[in-house]
């Protein structure tokens, strides 16, 4: 049964990678949090159980959204080379900060984000693309990198939920967004869930089947199917317009914001 649950959640994950180019993350951390939390895991590491098994998952999943994107000549690789270096450093950080967070503090923190990011994209999904947008200088990009990288490995997501968003207001169709958001997902998820695994290997003696903070049964399972799942996904994605695609990411994101914020509120009363 953990067997099939772990590839179910793969299935819809992968779906969501290539869909929305999010590496998955903002819907395998919620389903992780609820399936360690009735496994009876310890409350205190279970946010932190999650976030680093969803980046770890996110590798794979990249990979094969990537592959997709990448037949649709959508990625702008340009970008990826200017972001690439400090989504890597930035996601290392992020385990840091990550791991010195109460698990309540993280949901809260996960739950305004999402809402937050949600409302941007929403209400981005209204109006034109400004052609008339450029990207900035290679070093902006290359501190943006960092800064996303940060967030990502805090949110336990392969920073679609900042990319995108970043990439859309300077002018990137929706659909390249995505895509190249997918792309900056594989450097994020490498360097978070081996941050994960490093800030949390004090913890892994009291947790069986893991590796810090990162859960091998999961991060199998969950990968396994993500992998097949994730180019139907970015089929799907360039089948839209890009106003249908922004407002379904944004209705995603309501959804999942809505939930840490409740569970943050429960813990801390």
């Amino acid at each position: 049964m953990e067997l099939i649950i772990y590839l179910a959640i793969g299935a819809i994950a992968g779906f969501a990678a290539g869909l929305f180019g999010v590496g998955g993350g903002l819907i395998i951390v919620p389903i992780l949090y609820v399936v360690f939390t009735q496994q009876g895991y310890d409350p205190a590491v279970i946010m932190h159980l999650a976030l680093g098994t969803s980046l770890a998952t996110i590798m794979v999943t990249s990979i094969s959204s990537v592959m997709a994107h990448q037949k649709r000549g959508a990625i702008l690789w340009s970008v990826f080379k200017n972001l690439a270096p400090g989504l890597v450093v930035g996601a290392f950080l992020g385990a840091a900060i990550a791991d010195k967070l109460p698990s309540a503090v993280l949901q809260l923190i996960i739950g305004l984000f999402a809402c937050w990011v949600a409302y941007r994209m929403f209400k981005g999904a209204q109006q034109a693309q400004s052609i008339s947008q450029q990207l900035p200088s290679t070093g902006k990009q290359l501190f943006a990198g960092t800064g996303i990288g940060i967030a990502s490995a805090i949110f336990g997501i392969g920073g679609g939920s900042l990319t995108v968003p970043y990439l859309s207001k300077n002018g990137v169709v929706m659909q390249k967004a995505v895509a190249t958001s997918a792309a900056c997902g594989l450097p994020i998820a490498i360097a978070g869930a081996l941050g994960f695994m490093v800030f949390g290997r004090s913890q892994a003696i009291a947790m069986p089947h893991t590796i810090g903070y990162v859960h091998l049964y999961a991060f199998i399972g969950i990968s396994v199917m993500s992998f097949i799942t994730a180019k139907f996904g970015a089929k799907v994605a360039h089948a839209l317009s890009p106003a249908k695609l922004k407002k379904c990411f944004a209705v995603m994101l309501l959804c999942i914001g809505t939930y840490f914020i409740v569970q943050a509120a429960q813990a801390m009363l």
